[in-house]
């Protein structure tokens, strides 16, 4: 789960949010991330994984008002043309649980990469429930602002750019990168910008071909500097994933500056960062962008909470698939890495019930499996 930071927690205002107060933009917007106030009505618990209700409520939204577009966000096979935040406020933990506060304002993230996307937003504001509903922890929504302006990507392109020495990216939620099949914790620049091109080719309609662009990044972005911390958390519906917050600070080389085209698309992508994120699961919270370099936040004892559950199941998962190798078993690391979500999550106090929907499961399917990976870890002990 993306880290909650505590500097934006603040005592609600008795207004609610007005239609008159709503942001606007043009239809033919690409890119646009908002961020939402959003009161809790009274002091609830929440549990660590909470993201996947952020997710869950935010595409029931769009089947309610746009079912093709639902279906695309569904089962669409390019990256997601959209991406969310954990709740940035004061979320206390109690136990196994976090702890919304009554009457405190928690904010909430949502970026918009597409102009079909963009033109959803723009209509579901006008039809804007006044709760948004997280299990059994309401939160009110009192208003709703813009973070990053409305643009297009041509608009991206085509802004005229100080070329600094240098520019500052800063993770403030876990960040992760897919190599070879395993989790890649580090910003190397080939990464990052492989990662942003990714969104600017499905999205922007100027292809890019990738291999020669990220050639000259390889061979020319310079790390100035850099502040990285390591996390292990539970992201998306299964599984763990190894990740870095923290910032960094790089430019490009004479050498890479002669390439003006090259140098043109790299501030761009610059640019599209704290729309897109950075690297993978950005639609459960992970790899929010800022531009600019932020001071580190004092660790607190909410990350300490969902930090626990990302590394017990990373340690369940490795349990399980080293087992199932032993014995011949089926090693896929689906099973494994479900098995350990699973038993995880029960070991953290949630129930079956909240898992099962969750990981849009039959109960009676995720019963069996806890029941299984029990067994599996009770046999890991005797041995």
């Amino acid at each position: 789960m993306a880290r909650a930071a505590t500097s934006t927690s603040r005592k609600a205002k008795s207004k609610s949010v007005s239609a008159s107060s709503l942001p606007t933009w043009t239809d033919d917007t690409e890119l646009v991330g908002l961020v939402f106030d959003l009161e809790a009505t009274s002091s609830s618990s929440l549990y660590s994984q909470y993201t996947i209700g952020l997710h869950a409520w935010f595409l029931d939204r769009v089947r309610q008002l746009n079912p093709e577009l639902s279906a695309y966000l569904h089962d669409g096979e390019s990256e997601k043309p959209f991406n969310i935040s954990a709740l940035e406020g004061q979320l206390l933990p109690t136990g196994k649980q976090l702890q919304l506060e009554a009457k405190q304002i928690y904010r909430w993230h949502v970026n918009a990469l597409s102009q079909r996307v963009a033109q959803f937003l723009s209509q579901w504001l006008t039809q804007l429930p006044q709760t948004l509903a997280l299990r059994d922890a309401p939160l009110q929504i009192k208003q709703v602002s813009i973070a990053h302006p409305p643009t297009t990507y041509a608009q991206l392109l085509q802004s005229s750019v100080e070329k600094k020495a240098s520019v500052s990216l800063s993770f403030v939620s876990p960040t992760s990168f897919r190599r070879k099949g395993h989790h890649f914790p580090l910003p190397v620049p080939v990464n990052l910008f492989h990662s942003y091109l990714r969104r600017w080719n499905d999205f922007s309609g100027m292809f890019v071909e990738p291999e020669s662009f990220l050639e000259w990044i390889d061979e020319g972005v310079i790390i100035h500097q850099h502040r990285l911390e390591s996390v292990k958390v539970a992201a998306g519906k299964r599984g763990s994933v190894t990740g870095f917050t923290g910032a960094i600070s790089c430019g490009l080389s004479k050498a890479a500056l002669a390439n003006t085209e090259f140098t043109q698309l790299f501030y761009a992508l610059v640019k599209l960062a704290p729309y897109c994120g950075t690297g993978h699961k950005t639609t459960f919270g992970l790899g929010q962008t800022r531009l600019e370099w932020l001071e580190p936040e004092p660790t607190t004892p909410t990350q300490l909470l969902t930090n626990l559950l990302g590394e017990r199941i990373a340690e369940l998962t490795a349990l399980f698939t080293a087992q199932r190798k032993r014995t011949g078993g089926d090693r896929t690391d689906k099973i494994a890495s479900t098995w350990a979500t699973i038993l995880a999550r029960r070991e953290m106090g949630e129930s079956l019930q909240v898992i099962a929907e969750d990981l849009e499961m039959p109960y009676t399917t995720v019963k069996t499996y806890v029941k299984l990976a029990r067994r599996a870890l009770k046999q890991e002990n005797q041995d």
